[in-house]
């Protein structure tokens, strides 16, 4: 388990913990920019070699987070590039992809970089109090769980716009849970023992959909300049939003970052909400990797797959020098996404679409296969038919964690 507090050991040079930092940047990287690659199967794939890998548990460690944070700053890349609808339909896509459509892409990444950056600054500071709170208020929150649950539930449904979008995303809810309930503690053999039915059931939900969806759009359109539009005001209320809510996601089990940007909804303002729900998810995201860290620390739980790979490991790993490492991994993942956003929207841009997504496709089919084995395929295959219903039925695709939420209240 994770200690509170400890110090770096004498022997461990800073060039030693730099150099497994830069390994972690490069491989938060790699995994950042590959589409559908959910970053808690990464982890627990980096925590499955982790035992083979030379040198001090708490440097692999630091490795492991640092690929995480930078995770958490580059997978917007993919995701505003890859899924881009037809223009027609940019009123029912996701946030990013109508700022894609409008030729706003460079400024979404930018954005987005400032919304994870801002969270961070503001989530390292916030930590240490919300922790003291958690830590008192987490035994009557455990007790209570499948009502904490539910509240949230029922939150997501009345913020919904209409009727109509809060029976949607009920229907989405329901279906998602029972197949999470049919699915979670399945255990089929497969070639990565590492993540199990999570990379199928997420990457057919969220990802494969998108795809399906935009299969007939123009792909990326010319992009204008990157001027950031939103008041600096703005951007860092939205962004302290984000990561006030990333607190939620850090504590309580089954609440993801797009659940924690739906409860930063009132923050973000009505005439810039495309630009604001991008900032607060995004900082909700990173934060949530700050807060999980104090979370293990504090009550001993892993909440991410980061911090189940941090905790599967031993040694003693050190919490200032942790925090030190999201500093140095955040710094850059800022910087790339600078870097490698725009030349990413440039070359989607200018490739065939529809075989960019059927590529894309077929690789979120194999990441299926090889974390969860031809029953993962299976899985893949139905949760991306779920994963079609909240557009048609005009709600947030957010519902669809009942597929975690579900399970966890029900005690499955």
């Amino acid at each position: 388990m994770l200690p509170g507090v400890d110090f770096v050991s004498a022997s461990t040079t800073s060039l030693a913990v730099l150099g497994f930092v830069v390994v972690g940047v490069v491989l938060g990287t790699l995994s950042g920019l590959v589409p559908g690659l959910h970053a808690n199967n990464f982890a627990l794939l980096l925590a499955a070699g982790a035992s083979s890998v030379p040198g001090p548990p708490r440097l692999v460690g630091a490795a492991i987070l640092a690929a995480g944070v930078v995770h958490t700053f580059l997978d917007v890349v993919p995701a505003l590039a890859l899924g881009v609808p037809d223009a027609a339909m940019a009123a029912t896509a996701l946030p990013g992809h109508r700022l894609v459509v409008a030729g706003r892409g460079r400024e979404a990444l930018r954005l987005s970089a400032l919304g994870s950056g801002a969270a961070v600054l503001f989530a390292i500071p916030l930590a240490v109090p919300v922790t003291a709170a958690m830590t008192a208020l987490y035994p009557t929150v455990r007790a209570n769980l499948p009502l904490v649950l539910a509240a949230v539930v029922a939150f997501l449904l009345l913020t919904e716009p209409t009727r109509r979008s809060a029976l949607g995303g009920a229907v989405a809810f329901v279906a998602s849970a029972v197949l999470g309930a049919l699915t979670l503690d399945l255990s089929p053999a497969a070639p990565l023992d590492a993540g199990g039915m999570l990379a199928p059931l997420f990457t057919g939900l969220f990802g494969a959909p998108v795809l399906l969806d935009a299969m007939d759009g123009a792909g990326v359109p010319p992009q204008a300049d990157a001027r950031v539009t939103m008041t600096r005001r703005t951007l860092g209320t939205t962004a302290f939003a984000g990561s006030a809510a990333g607190a939620v996601v850090g504590y309580l089990p089954g609440i993801s970052a797009a659940i924690a940007s739906v409860l930063a909804l009132p923050a973000v303002p009505s005439d810039d909400g495309a630009r604001g729900f991008l900032v607060a998810t995004s900082g909700a995201n990173t934060a949530n990797t700050v807060f999980a860290l104090f979370a293990l620390a504090a009550l001993g739980t892993p909440r991410t797959g980061v911090m189940v790979a941090l905790d599967g490991l031993g040694g003693s790993p050190s919490l200032p020098l942790l925090l030190s490492v999201v500093a140095v991994a955040s710094t850059a993942g800022f910087v790339l996404v600078l870097l490698v956003g725009d030349r990413y929207l440039r070359v989607v841009g200018r490739m065939d679409y529809r075989l960019l997504s059927l590529a894309v496709l077929s690789l979120l089919v194999a990441v299926s296969g090889l974390f969860a084995g031809l029953v993962g395929v299976a899985v893949f295959a139905v949760a991306t038919l779920v994963g079609l219903v909240p557009p048609r039925l005009g709600t947030r695709r957010v519902h669809l964690m009942g597929v975690l939420v579900g399970p966890l209240a029900l005690g499955l």
